[in-house]
């Protein structure tokens, strides 16, 4: 039985599906509300599907399935058998790293510590993407609370027995004494429950309890008690207002959000209790082939339901996922605290991209140029990837010594190799217009000639409408306009100007693709200005000597190779000049001319 044969008989129901390759290999896993439909969509003709798919169904050689009651289930058993199985085509976690967590042991005397080991019998809270948080939580509780951090098995048996000695912090004042006595199990494990309490957001509950018992006690003029629960009170409150981000309702809502990107997809996933966010976590997923959002975020919530446990009733999320879970409320907030928060965790989850692709950059340089030029393509709309980029730029002052520039990136690096200056010739005075329409015309006029097979995909011209229609009319005239793109980006805005569209692109100013246009241009800029700054020099050296009557360009050359420079001319005596040339009134000319400080004025 072909594989056709065998997905027409799929069932009608909601399942997940396995597809094997001629090894026996499962290369995909996917989840489905409807088997049958789900399975059929991709033995499509293939120009209905995308790249990678088409590749995906190519090495299918079996298909299998499972049958499960509801779309949640469908999905928790994707997420198991994805992390079973690893297939090759399907989202894989990208982080693999263990997070910590904070352990509450369940011992009589319970010990709260930092732990990335989950062991049965204990209370785990977390995990935390910042260990420096959690540690900074341990903190807290060692100065508020006299709970102990040995590592003795502590019972009331031994105690009794009087098996343990008190150790240095219960003569500080940091332990309560437990290991002798010194405090009840029952008070002891009452200070563990506060604990656990703000663990899970109980923060404002327990501030408001303190407080009746700051009332209280100064009511009973128990003024001493009174002031002990006052500094309870601000030392969390204090705590807490840095620590967690608190809003003015009792929010219980979890919160995803995703970013995704050519490949890649990078989540964050926050927990908010009695309004307050106790939980924080950046997740990151790799796609082998093309996967819609919902898609992408039903993973996600997966993951965080596999790792934490049973999700919130309610859910913030930028957008729907693609499946239903019972109990589960998923919602795209309009406005309010509820929006903040999502704005918030989006902001994170943007942070946490370009942190990753920082990383890449310095850990696999090839593959980040890659990723930037892919993002460069799908930011401009083009077909093909821009992997050779030329970009040119003017440079004149009040239209003296006009030049160009023109720098070359390959693969987004620098080709310097390939860098090209350029003399105005066709153009008087300062018209950046037709200069940028005769430098563009010949340089690919030239390259017609010469290297017809290495145009680049894509021309960057510094500038704005008018640079860009002038470099596009002297392409349209060289019949190359259908073989690249040509896109201006003026400096003021930073937006990219395409032609004959009149609304200019604005590509996010954190974008790599962005960068890498600013890089090129810049890069032009300044290879143009150090070309006109050494025409300049060179003009000005020449008028200080041929202005003067006598000296034409033999003797100009005579007299730079002999003292090396201009200043050095005009340091010498009328003697040495006149023993150098032979030539006592032309002498004294040079040296007078040259010393009323006249040349260095002229542009």
């Amino acid at each position: 039985m072909t594989v056709r044969e065998k997905i027409a008989l799929f069932p009608h129901s909601p399942g997940v599906y396995r597809y094997y390759n001629s090894e026996g290999i499962v290369i995909y896993v996917g989840k489905a509300k409807d088997l049958h439909k789900r399975v059929a969509q991709y033995f499509v003709p293939p120009e209905r599907l995308n790249a990678k798919t088409r590749i995906l169904v190519s090495k299918i050689a079996d298909a299998q399935y499972s049958v499960v009651d509801t779309e949640a289930d469908a999905l928790l058993l994707e997420n198991n058998l994805i992390k079973q199985y690893k297939p090759k085509y399907n989202i894989l976690l990208k982080d693999s790293k263990t997070y910590p967590w904070i352990c509450v042991t369940g011992d009589e005397f319970p010990k709260v510590y930092l732990t990335r080991r989950i062991v049965k019998g204990n209370r785990y809270f977390g995990p935390y993407s910042s260990v420096m948080h959690a540690r900074n939580l341990l903190e807290f509780f060692s100065e508020n609370y006299q709970i102990r951090s040995c590592n003795h098995k502590i019972t009331s048996d031994a105690i009794m027995r009087g098996k343990f000695r008190p150790c240095l912090d219960f003569h500080i004042g940091r332990c309560a004494g437990c290991c002798v006595g010194k405090i009840s199990m029952k008070d002891y494990n009452a200070e563990i429950e506060e604990i656990v309490s703000l663990l899970k957001g109980g923060a404002n509950e327990i501030i408001q309890h303190y407080k009746h018992l700051m009332t209280e006690a100064a009511e009973n003029l128990d003024f001493e008690q009174a002031q002990t629960y006052k500094l309870k009170v601000e030392s969390l409150q204090k705590h807490y207002s840095k620590s967690v981000i608190t809003s003015a309702s009792d929010t219980n809502v979890d919160v995803f959000s995703l970013v995704i990107d050519v490949n890649e997809a990078f989540g964050n996933f926050m927990r908010v209790r009695g309004g307050s966010i106790i939980q924080s976590l950046n997740l990151g997923f790799r796609m082998n082939i093309e996967e819609e959002p919902p898609s992408v975020l039903s993973e996600f919530v997966a993951e965080i339901e596999s790792k934490f446990g049973k999700i919130s009733g309610e859910v913030i999320v930028p957008f729907l996922p693609d499946v239903e879970m019972d109990g589960v409320n998923f919602r795209i907030p309009a406005k309010g605290d509820k929006l903040a928060i999502l704005e918030l965790s989006t902001k994170n989850a943007k942070e946490f991209q370009f942190n990753s692709i920082r990383q890449k950059e310095h850990t696999d340089p090839d593959q980040y140029r890659a990723m930037v030029v892919e993002e460069l393509r799908k930011a401009l709309g083009m077909k093909e990837s821009p992997v050779h980029i030329e970009c040119f730029d003017n440079s004149n002052i009040q239209g003296t010594n006009p030049v160009a520039s023109c720098v070359v990136f390959r693969n987004g690096v620098p080709s310097k190799k390939d860098y090209r200056k350029f003399k105005i010739k066709t153009v008087i005075g300062a018209n950046d217009y037709a200069s940028m329409k005769e430098v563009v015309n010949r340089r690919y006029s030239r390259m017609l000639r010469e290297y017809p097979d290495d145009l680049p995909q894509l021309i960057v011209i510094d500038g704005g409408k008018g640079q860009l229609d002038f470099a596009y009319q002297a392409l349209a005239e060289l019949g190359i306009t259908d073989r690249l793109t040509v896109v201006g980006l003026a400096k003021r805005l930073e937006e990219v100007i395409r032609v004959g569209d009149p609304y200019p692109l604005f590509i996010d100013r954190n974008s790599s693709a962005l960068k890498v246009l600013q890089q090129i241009r810049d890069e032009a800029h300044r290879f143009g200005i150090t070309f006109h700054r050494s025409l300049r020099s060179k003009s000005q050296v020449e008028s200080a000597l041929t202005r003067i009557k006598g000296v034409g360009e033999q003797t100009e050359k005579r007299l730079l190779i002999h003292y090396g420079s201009v200043p050095r001319i005009a340091a010498a005596s009328v003697e040495d000049l006149t023993e150098f040339l032979g030539k006592r009134e032309l002498a004294e000319r040079i040296h007078e001319q040259l010393n009323t400080n006249d040349w260095q004025k002229e542009d």
